[in-house]
């Protein structure tokens, strides 16, 4: 860029999930872009840390295969997901009791991911996936012990709830009234035990966000997205869906290492190339930088999220599992082998356990002491010679969605000018993908060009 004063069509500021989606759209309809950030690498939260062989994500986000946008994003349909075991399991009373399988049918396009998914993976790894499946008899002996989710009535009621969740459109589910999650209308009649031990850690690990006062919409959206697909990962850490869509846009859209000093609708001003004009500015920041670039953009409240890597010699469940603890035990809201899920982020002969703190967090020292102490009674084997690979703590891991929550807040600041990303949705990658489709279709229409179709291969957004 140095030495020219004229980038691009459009500037977008952020190369995160949203930025990198924006510019798709943006590229395929045939305006020139330029995506610029001011990190190292692009991916913003979702990076991934590469140690002796591990690839450890520094954020707990958990994907689904219902997500449309994983569909709906050109540049995606190469992404490897690697798929969790239907529903959770949840441990009460150091007894594993399998919770939140699908109560209907799959919609097709959920099991259709999966399936290209496992379809993609090298054959000796989809062998090694069918020998981890949990044995029959593990599975119904936990079917039939008390559980933590009450009688067989409160059963059938939570099965009935999660059921109309699951069957509602997600237009349905966005329209209905927000209050917060604890008093939403879905789980009214379940027993406290029910909510407290299952529902609310459930919703905690899909959203990282542990309050009460979740907005009661983005949780039945959550809910219906992880009943009507399956919970995955992107295969070699979760830094390979921003990267995936770096790689697809036209060499040399992206630069790193440049930061944006200020907007207007016609340019942009970096510290490293002075002014760069354009016809139209997209912020694909987080809040907190949008609110510094655009003076009065409101920043929301934000949750703590704290991610521990432990390893160990032999995994101490071999099964593909999320696991939660109904009994609430310690700081850690879930956690899972995350080796199982995705094999290649662990070097052969070594298991990878990864745990997710919500909220703030006491020092490493203390809180490994105290995690480790859990995951002890969660897993059922000591865990004091585990070793600690890695500890991220990120105070601003996720924008807070308090009810009510508007789930579609304006993309478009001025003409010329626009605002994406996970504050302007859900506090969800799904909401990152999707506020990036918004603005650049706002972008597109207010530019007077028209949206390209999306590829056959990836289907339609929801």
């Amino acid at each position: 860029m140095a030495g020219d004063t004229t980038a691009a069509d459009v500037v977008v500021v952020g190369a995160g999930a949203a930025g990198l989606a924006a510019a798709h759209h943006l590229t395929r309809a045939g305006l020139t872009t330029v995506v610029l950030e001011a990190a190292s690498g692009v991916g913003g939260r979702m990076s991934t840390e590469k140690v002796d062989g591990f690839r450890l994500d520094r954020a707990g986000r958990l994907l689904s295969t219902a997500y449309p946008g994983l569909r709906s994003t050109p540049g995606l349909d190469a992404l490897v997901l690697r798929p969790f075991s239907p529903g959770v399991l949840l441990c009460a009373d150091g007894v594993h009791h399998r919770a939140g399988e699908p109560v209907a049918p799959r919609r097709a396009r959920g099991a259709l991911t999966v399936v290209r998914a496992l379809a993609s993976a090298p054959r000796p790894q989809l062998a090694q996936r069918a020998a981890r499946r949990p044995r029959p008899a593990e599975t119904d002996g936990a079917a039939h012990r008390p559980g933590p989710l009450g009688t067989s009535a409160d059963r059938a009621r939570l099965n009935a709830a999660l059921a109309r969740i699951a069957a509602a459109p997600p237009g349905r589910l966005m329209a209905g009234p927000d209050v917060p999650a604890g008093r939403a209308p879905s789980v009214r009649g379940l027993p406290a035990r029910t909510v407290e031990g299952f529902l609310r850690p459930l919703v905690a690990a899909l959203l990282c966000d542990p309050s009460p006062g979740t907005s009661s919409r983005c949780a039945d959206l959550a809910l219906h997205a992880f009943m009507t697909g399956r919970l995955c990962l992107p295969e070699g850490g979760s830094d390979a869906l921003p990267e995936l869509l770096a790689a697809g846009l036209p060499p040399g859209t992206v630069h790193t290492g440049v930061r944006v000093t200020a907007v207007s609708t016609t340019s942009v001003t970096t510290r490293e190339h002075g002014e760069l004009r354009c016809r139209a500015v997209l912020l694909a920041t987080g809040a907190r930088a949008a609110a510094e670039l655009l003076p009065g953009l409101r920043v929301p409240g934000f949750h703590p999220v704290t991610v521990l890597h432990h390893t160990t010699d032999e995994p101490p469940l071999r099964e593909p599992a999320l696991l939660l603890d109904a009994d609430r035990t310690g700081p850690v809201n879930h956690t899972a082998v995350i080796s199982e899920v995705d094999p290649t982020r662990a070097p052969a002969g070594r298991s990878l356990v990864s745990s997710t703190v919500l909220g703030a967090a006491p020092d490493a020292g203390r809180l490994d002491a105290a995690v480790r102490a859990q995951l002890a009674h969660l897993y059922g084997t000591p865990t004091s010679r585990w070793e600690l690979l890695a500890v991220h703590h990120d105070p601003e891991a996720v924008p807070a969605m308090p009810a009510p929550h508007d789930l579609r807040r304006p993309v478009r600041i001025l003409a010329g000018l626009y605002v994406c990303g996970d504050h302007r949705d859900t506090s969800t990658v799904q909401g990152a993908l999707h506020s990036g489709r918004r603005a650049a279709h706002a972008l597109l229409a207010d530019l007077g060009v028209r949206r390209a179709p999306l590829p056959k291969t990836l289907g339609t957004a929801a």
